[in-house]
């Protein structure tokens, strides 16, 4: 199994973006992290396309958007013009999400799929052989710095032995409240992606990624 760090650059210096992302990508962190909220899914407003399609080209690093956003089967293909190579879409955000998954793979992009904090795992368990990646929320989504909801870990666990009893390749990601403290915790309880934003952007990026992959890779 892969273990990944995926830096949330909502938590960047936006003075320094390219720069900030390019310290991360050297210490051996593979994917970016990119939030999208609609201030309707969620109450904050964050960034779309035109962001991704700017920073697409400053690394080779892989461009995981995260669509905190209602319905979010209409900017599938926008997001892919702009260069994302995964999309996640939230359960709770989809009329129809299986209609929503199968146009992420029309476009060519990999899947993701997440739950909210108040979301039980056995309603993606049926759901888990059509998506590349899913991801659970351990804080509430549309605000950084909040603490991780300790409940997360027997939610990850659950979703571990559900992959595990389906002879799946899924991988299992997790947003929200994750600190150098606390990663091993996630990490035992079966996740492989860990998504992490001020804990590697306050402060020096470059160190505070290094520091995470020493762990991450400690695991393989």
């Amino acid at each position: 199994m892969n273990y990944i760090l995926a830096p949330s650059i909502l938590a960047a210096d936006f003075n320094n973006l390219g720069e900030e992302m390019k310290k991360t990508e050297r210490n051996g962190a593979q994917y970016i992290h990119f939030d999208v909220m609609d201030g309707m899914f969620v109450p904050s407003i964050s960034f779309g396309m035109p962001v991704l399609k700017s920073i697409h080209d400053t690394t080779e690093q892989i461009m995981d958007a995260h669509l905190m956003v209602q319905e979010p089967i209409r900017y599938i293909e926008a997001f892919k013009e702009a260069g994302a190579d995964i999309v996640t879409i939230h359960l709770e955000a989809c009329e129809n999400v299986e209609e929503t998954i199968a146009k992420i793979r029309e476009c060519g992009m990999k899947v993701g799929l997440s739950i909210c904090p108040e979301t039980s795992e056995k309603e993606v368990e049926h759901l888990l052989s059509k998506i590349d990646m899913l991801l659970v929320m351990s804080v509430h989504p549309g605000f950084g710095g909040q603490k991780f909801i300790p409940e997360s870990l027997d939610k990850i666990r659950a979703i571990r032995k559900m992959i595990e009893e389906q002879e799946l390749n899924v991988d299992i990601q997790v947003d929200g409240g994750i600190y150098l403290t606390n990663v091993r915790e996630v990490l035992d309880a079966g996740a492989n992606i860990i998504v992490a934003g001020s804990a590697v952007f306050k402060g020096e990026p470059a160190q505070n990624t290094k520091e995470f992959m020493e762990i991450l890779k400690s695991y393989e």
